[in-house]
């Protein structure tokens, strides 16, 4: 059976363990072999789905897919908490996460808020929130 196939059953029965290390193993970020680069993304999403948060904040540190993944899964789940820290430890695209989440929720006034306080010279999230609350039709 050929490695991507055993992964596949592993993910299929859940086996995280197995499924990460056959992947990482041929994972590579920014490889300029296609594939090697593929794995590491399949990587992220590995272990998102084995919920290894504290792995992916670690990678995170570092590496932009990990950072970006981190942050769409701590979205996803709707852990503003976790992305209001990221935030305030200067990651920008947490703080455009938290911004869409807090807007989905309708928190339109605390979404500004969390610029104001987190990156008040970030034009881009204040413009986010802007338009977040106008496409939902939320009044200022």
């Amino acid at each position: 059976m050929e490695w991507r196939e055993q992964v596949q059953v592993a993910e299929r029965i859940r086996d995280w363990n197995a499924a990460i290390s056959l992947v990482s193993a041929r994972a590579e970020c920014y490889s300029t072999d296609f594939h090697a680069h593929d794995n590491h993304l399949w990587h992220m999403d590995l272990l998102v789905r084995a919920e290894r948060f504290e792995q992916l904040t670690e990678l995170a540190r570092t590496d932009v897919h990990a950072r970006r993944r981190l942050n769409r899964a701590l979205h996803e789940r709707g852990i503003d908490t976790t992305l209001r820290r990221r935030a305030k430890a200067g990651d920008s695209g947490a703080l455009y996460h938290l911004v869409k989440l807090l807007c989905e929720r309708a928190q339109f006034q605390e979404a500004h808020e969390a610029v104001e306080l987190l990156d008040p010279e970030n034009e881009y999230a204040h413009q986010l929130v802007a338009e977040l609350r106008t496409a939902s039709g939320g009044a200022r």
